[in-house]
């Protein structure tokens, strides 16, 4: 997240206060919140992370650390994937999401891109090798340079690292190359991978990827307020370089999941739509209107869509501002059926706030990193139980957003960033309580 950013969520959060004056939402009816599963959080004596009583947390990595390349750990840690090397390894594929002259941990010698004086780009992704089971690092470095904003992504079946710029500079705008691609990363890289944007996944202001392992389609999120839904259909599963077809949601009779224009229809929580894909063209899209046109077209517009997972055959996703509260709401797409559901919807701030990452916990349930940026930050992770039921996983004590929630692939470690100043963090606990 940026300055901007944060600057926007501050301006949206004052635009939703008129509308909860004028709609059926508001916090006194906004109903109780559910402690879930646990018992009440207990303070950290560090003042980082309050957990539930038997979880504890270690922090594996942190800004400035020195890395085996010699660079060292940079900040803004946001989207994050791990992955079993196996012979007892594990790795975190980690995001960076900076730009422009942002410090990249030292200077970067290659890169996908530069800025005008010359220096490569600060955005791109670390790769942290741990024993899995001790969580010992075993090797950290740099894994993609030269990119911008590096937000979100997503993991493939094929073990590697969709990462997603949410950035749409044009070249000559700061960058000697446009922006707006994803780049993939093997989990098995051991330095600096070569970064091919892949273009016809779509130039627009990307945030997370997930792959159906099923069909391999890829499906993306578009944080902007009048953001679509896209899936990719490549040419070749497991070979996204070879091209492919992209195309945007649209959901039956319903050009507005965001809720609130009522005249314009509204979604009801767990009643299942029919949906259908349109066929998007120009998909490299030099205007940065992919949105716009796909909309024109039909497809249905998401208020900043964000995290987005595959669980069992089905896709849950965040849109951080939807909802008549602005609070934000979760889908659930189910590919095999062709249908889409609105699972979850904010009535209150103390519910569920602005979330973005996303990730389903042993139990079924969803861990969904919250990201709002007020006068005083409060941000959580947020599980939310089959049922929609929303309850404080945990709490940040500190004055950022959490970003990255994946689990290690034995589901015995939810490993998290704290975003700036960059810290990584591995939680234990019973999960599958």
């Amino acid at each position: 997240m940026t300055h901007s950013r944060r600057a926007f969520l501050t301006a949206t959060s004052a635009a939703f206060a008129g509308l909860l004056a004028s709609h059926w939402v508001s916090e006194a009816t906004a109903g109780p919140v559910s402690t879930g599963p646990y018992d009440a959080l207990v303070p950290d004596p560090a003042g980082l992370l309050d957990l539930p009583p038997g979880f504890s947390y270690r922090v594996i990595s942190r800004l400035g650390d020195v890395m085996d390349d010699g660079w060292t750990v940079p900040d803004n840690a946001d989207g994050m994937g791990c992955f079993d090397l196996g012979d007892g390894k594990i790795a975190l594929v980690r995001n960076h999401e900076l730009r422009g002259r942002q410090d990249a941990g030292g200077s970067i010698d290659s890169g996908y891109d530069r800025t005008p004086a010359g220096t490569v780009l600060p955005g791109g992704t670390t790769t942290q090798v741990l024993d899995a089971a001790s969580l010992t690092t075993v090797r950290q470095f740099r894994s993609l340079a030269g990119t911008n904003r590096n937000c979100a992504g997503g993991t493939t079946p094929w073990g590697s690292w969709l990462s997603c710029e949410e950035d749409t500079t044009r070249k000559g705008e700061g960058a000697g190359r446009d922006h707006g691609w994803v780049f993939e990363v093997p989990a098995s890289a051991t330095g600096l991978v070569d970064p091919v944007p892949l273009t016809a996944m779509g130039r627009f202001n990307h945030e997370a990827a997930a792959v159906d392992p099923t069909t391999g389609i890829v499906y993306l999120t578009e944080d902007r307020d009048d953001g679509l839904l896209y899936r990719f259909i490549p040419n070749e599963p497991g070979k996204l370089a070879l091209g492919g077809r992209l195309q945007a949601l649209s959901i039956r009779g319903l050009p507005d999941s965001r809720n609130r224009d009522m005249e314009a229809g509204r979604l009801s929580v767990r009643k299942a739509r029919a949906i259908r894909w349109i066929d998007l063209d120009d998909v490299e899209s030099p205007q940065d209107n992919l949105r716009l046109r796909g909309a024109a077209r039909g497809a249905t517009v998401f208020s900043r869509g964000e995290g987005i997972h595959m669980g069992d055959g089905e896709l849950y996703f965040c849109c951080t501002a939807g909802g008549a509260a602005g609070f934000g709401q979760i889908f659930r797409l189910t590919p095999s059926s062709d249908t889409i559901e609105l699972f979850f919807e904010s009535r209150s701030k103390r519910q569920f706030n602005y979330g973005d990452n996303l990730t389903v916990a042993p139990n079924g349930h969803l861990i969904v990193c919250e990201d709002q940026y007020t006068t005083i930050v409060d941000n959580h992770l947020r599980g939310i139980t089959p049922d929609g039921k929303a309850y404080a996983l945990a709490t940040l004590r500190v004055q950022t957003e959490l970003a990255g929630a994946c689990f290690s692939p034995d589901g015995k470690v939810l490993f998290v960033n704290a975003f700036s100043p960059a810290k990584t963090l591995a939680i234990t606990g019973p999960w599958a309580a």
